[in-house]
């Protein structure tokens, strides 16, 4: 019955996700069951949340005569009485400010719900209460009754001006966790990071999942790891990676995603004997996804997000080389109605940062889209930014990309393993896309928004670009030395004294 309530919530025309059914338990009892998704979700997504809750059910319901699972963006119920209004659905599971109710009591005496199965008194007052004063009340009763119960534990975060609720549904034992791992072999391990190793492993239901470890001495703290798990764990798209849970225990910190198969873009992009794998359609397809998965977080989840940390060891490949979106540990939550924000501690990549953030520490969604101009231009031309002026004659991978476009030569940036399978009109449309994006003067940057539509139409008029922030001298050179700087592919902090140029960084020793 709960498997028939997943398809039909999932496919309900109304566009509610909201299906109910009930069947004969016994002789003498009848069984009411719910399921519901949030209306954003897909129907796949909605189904597939809505069957691993149902997955949950012998471990968390056994023997129990009536139960919930609530995950963020569904829930699934069970009781032997008539707990929802026939006529209209039951409430909407979960938002990323609230948790879901306490199950209302079976009904004793109450006539009404003997009689018909209508809403009882009880029921009534708790519609009737300011919703602010109740979503305080019930997250506050729903951790404290199901602590005592001992079949959930809940655990509150708070992430900027939001607090969210994590469930133990999304919580793993670290045994689970050793034994999928083959308690983290080396032969498992598949990536290394500044914040610790990647391991992949396999579940005992035989899903495979990437484990990332966090070591003692990684410079992600508890913050940047409920953050991560706070943020991806509400987010769904398909340019993005799924987190599908975490472990806390003693010193361990430890998140599981989905594995993804091809492991990351960097694995291909930089290695010459890798990079014919990738040619111009898969590039291309590439550069569209990241931009799509960008847009989702700037102005599609439910708050806006910005990643701060994108670069090309962040982007996964699934088996179709779809790309997705990893690694949020660095991305910093806002409401609807703000984008930008400043901080005095620096966390990114070198090469990747835009200079207004290198520089000031001030962050935007407009820095984010200086990251992807980068990865577009390492995409084009099979270069990391980092290491191009060793064999260019000094230029750094956005300086050479300028040069070609204004001598009219923007091909000459383009990595020759594409060959001549590639379009000309798409491969300049990429190239004047990356170097839109990296232009010194913040609001000359485009939108995600206005990105994907340049990339999927042919019709519109690009703007020219302008030099890009780290040709010649820029306005944003002036900068604060009290800024702390972390760089996510080493994990290490350093103060920010850019050179005149701004594209080295001197550090200053004692003799």
């Amino acid at each position: 019955m709960m498997n028939d309530i997943a398809s039909q919530a999932a496919n309900d025309r109304s566009g509610k996700k909201f299906a109910v059914k009930e069947a004969d338990y016994s002789t003498f009892q009848r069984l009411y069951a719910l399921g519901q998704c949030t209306p954003d979700l897909s129907s796949l997504d909605c189904e597939n949340c809505l069957r691993n809750a149902i997955s949950q059910i012998p471990t968390f319901c056994n023997n129990r005569r009536g139960c919930r699972i609530t995950f963020f963006n569904c829930n699934i119920r069970y009781e032997l009485y008539k707990f929802y209004n026939s006529v209209s659905p039951a409430p909407e599971p979960a938002s990323s400010s609230s948790s879901p109710p306490p199950s209302p009591p079976p009904p004793s005496n109450s006539t009404s719900s003997e009689e018909g199965g209508g809403i009882s008194t009880q029921t009534i007052v708790a519609i009737v209460v300011p919703i602010s004063l109740a979503i305080v009340l019930l997250v506050v009763g729903f951790c404290i009754a199901r602590r005592s119960k001992k079949t959930y534990v809940c655990t509150i975060f708070s992430v900027g001006a939001s607090e969210i609720s994590i469930t133990e549904s999304l919580q793993y034992n670290l045994s689970d966790i050793q034994a999928a791992t083959n308690n983290f072999a080396d032969q498992n391990r598949i990536g290394e990071g500044g914040f610790g190793p990647v391991y992949k492993g396999t579940l005992h239901n035989g899903q495979e999942i990437a484990v990332k470890r966090l070591s003692g001495s990684s410079a992600q703290g508890t913050e940047e790891f409920k953050n991560e798990i706070a943020l991806v764990a509400r987010l769904q798209h398909r340019n993005l990676v799924r987190l599908l849970g975490f472990c806390l225990e003693g010193e361990e910190r430890i998140l599981i995603y989905e594995f993804v198969t091809n492991k990351s873009l960097d694995y291909f992009l930089f290695d010459p004997e890798k990079q014919p794998l990738l040619d111009w359609s898969r590039r291309y397809k590439i550069i569209g996804g990241i931009a799509r998965g960008l847009l989702y977080l700037h102005e599609d989840s439910r708050l806006r997000i910005i990643h701060r940390d994108l670069k090309a060891s962040n982007i996964l490949l699934d088996r179709n080389m779809n790309p997705k979106i990893a690694d949020f540990g660095m991305a910093r939550l806002f409401g609807v109605d703000q984008s930008e924000g400043n901080t005095s501690k620096i966390a990114g990549t070198y090469g990747y940062m835009a200079p207004e953030y290198a520089l000031h520490g001030l962050f935007s969604v407009k820095s984010d889209v200086f990251s992807f101009g980068v990865l577009v231009l390492e995409i084009l031309s099979g270069k990391k930014n980092s290491q191009f002026n060793q064999a260019h004659g000094g230029d750094d991978l956005l300086s050479y990309a300028w040069r070609q476009w204004r001598d009219g030569t923007p091909l000459a940036l383009v990595d020759p393993t594409i060959g001549d399978t590639h379009s000309r009109n798409e491969v300049i449309q990429s190239i004047h896309v990356g170097l839109l994006c990296v232009q010194d003067e913040i609001e000359q940057r485009p939108t995600m928004a206005s990105i994907v539509l340049m990339l999927n139409s042919n019709s519109i008029t690009l703007p020219a670009p302008n030099p890009p922030a780290y040709f010649g001298r820029s306005r944003t050179q002036s900068s604060p030395n009290d800024l702390q700087v972390s760089d996510t592919s080493t994990g290490t902090k350093s103060p920010s004294n850019p050179s005149i140029n701004e594209v080295s960084i001197t550090e200053l020793y004692p003799r």
